[in-house]
């Protein structure tokens, strides 16, 4: 048993209904075997456990672990190429990338290094968006249970508009996916989701063999793309005359439901947002991916208003980077910037995008917050003394200040550990 004497911020009340940050100086987290027994004062965790280890974090700020709703795993040597168009980008960056992982020995590499970003960044659980190709997956598969991470992923599917190299077709894809799903689906920490890359990409005999895994193997997951770029928008109409929406591509398929995924969203209709919210399914919103690509402003407020749930998402390799704290900001400022009307974000509202949203969105009821009855999944903030953040932090007026200047100025290099069901990761 663990006594955790920290500052600590988290958002156990949703801040886009009226739910605002919970914030103390001095909080006693009570640990047992990874499980949160009790979250009171220091003197009276101690009194009920005195035998209790007791790590004294106070020198920085305990958050959540967080959760990053869209990132993608063959990408992490695509970071950083601007000043393209998402077709484009897909082309000449991250498509050429993605067809090297067929290599095992690639694909092992680039899979220790996705794993190594997601941790080094404080993120403790993602719905990856996996590989095309199956060895890959198994490869990834086995190296994230490997890290203690909550990873939620699948093979990724396509039949049409991608190199050769990255097609596959009904029979291969549902054989494929069926025994990665037998394999790894609630293994650990880890879970299944079917994967059309987008509906671009798919055609509709490929995007049914998808729901029928999901109708066959209750439990597992959705994700892909929606609304990203006008172009592709435009080519989904073409591929897909009978459909009424993007949208409508994934839910004639059986692919939308309360556990479906969609990234980006940027150009919704008022129907898929309708849809979207009688079914649940989730936006996960990229927005320094939407920022380098171009792709436009997200229609927070319209989500929002519409009953929408929407979690944060780095999108690696469009995305800059693993940074969730970056992802918040940039998200802030452009909402700030839409011209449509943009939603005045809080750091509250940042912080639960990038951990409890995160959490309701992918059904890890366990984690999000810290509090009595969750595990303890966990991202210490401690920059080094004298720099920036620390000044920042030391001298914010209040503790949303001081999150706010986390948000602003925060890098992984101000990750002083990280913990998964209380188990340090940070090496």
């Amino acid at each position: 048993m663990v006594i955790y004497r920290a500052r600590v911020f988290d958002t156990p009340d949703n801040p886009f209904t009226g739910g605002r940050l919970r914030s103390a100086a001095d909080v006693a987290l009570v640990v047992d075997d990874g499980l949160i027994t009790s979250r009171t004062d220091f003197d009276s965790a101690r009194a009920a456990h005195p035998e209790a280890q007791v790590v004294d974090l106070r020198d920085g700020v305990l958050i959540p672990g967080l959760i990053d709703t869209h990132v993608h795993l063959p990408q992490v040597r695509a970071i950083g190429h601007l000043g393209r168009p998402l077709l484009d980008w897909l082309d000449q960056c991250a498509l050429p990338e993605e067809a090297k992982l067929g290599d095992p020995a690639y694909a092992k590499a680039v899979a220790g290094e996705f794993l190594t970003g997601l941790i080094s960044a404080g993120t403790t659980s993602a719905m990856v968006f996996g590989s095309h190709f199956a060895g890959a997956m198994d490869t990834f598969f086995a190296a994230a249970s490997a890290s203690g991470l909550r990873i939620t992923s699948g093979l990724v599917t396509s039949d049409r508009n991608l190199p050769d190299a990255l097609l596959t077709d009904v029979e291969r894809s549902t054989e494929e996916s069926q025994a990665l799903i037998d394999r790894w689906h609630g293994k650990g920490r880890l879970r299944y989701a079917v994967t059309p890359r987008f509906s671009f990409s798919a055609g509709p005999e490929l995007l049914a063999a998808g729901g029928r895994l999901v109708e066959e193997n209750p439990g597992v997951w959705v994700t892909s793309h929606l609304n990203e770029n006008v172009d592709e928008i435009s080519g989904v109409a073409q591929i897909h005359p009978d459909a009424r929406d993007y949208l409508d591509t994934y839910d004639r398929a059986g692919l939308v439901g309360r556990r479906t995924v969609l990234a980006h969203n940027v150009h919704p209709q008022d129907r898929e947002l309708a849809r979207m919210a009688e079914a649940g399914s989730v936006a996960a919103h990229c927005p320094t991916s939407n920022s380098a690509l171009a792709s436009g402003f997200f229609p927070l407020r319209r989500h929002v208003e519409a009953g929408v749930r929407v979690a944060l998402g780095s999108d690696v390799g469009a995305g800059t980077g693993f940074n969730l704290l970056k992802e918040g900001v940039q998200s802030y400022f452009m909402q700030q910037l839409d011209p449509a009307g943009g939603v005045a974000l809080t750091s509250a509202h940042l912080l639960h995008l990038a951990t409890s949203a995160g959490a309701e969105a992918l059904e890890l009821d366990e984690v999000g917050v810290l509090g009595e009855g969750k595990r303890f999944d966990a991202v210490l903030i401690r920059p080094a003394e004298g720099q920036p953040l620390d000044v920042g932090i030391r001298h914010a007026a209040d503790d949303g200040d001081a999150l706010a200047k986390i948000f602003a100025m925060g890098t992984p290099g101000d990750i002083a550990d990280v913990w998964v069901d209380g188990v340090s990761l940070h090496t």
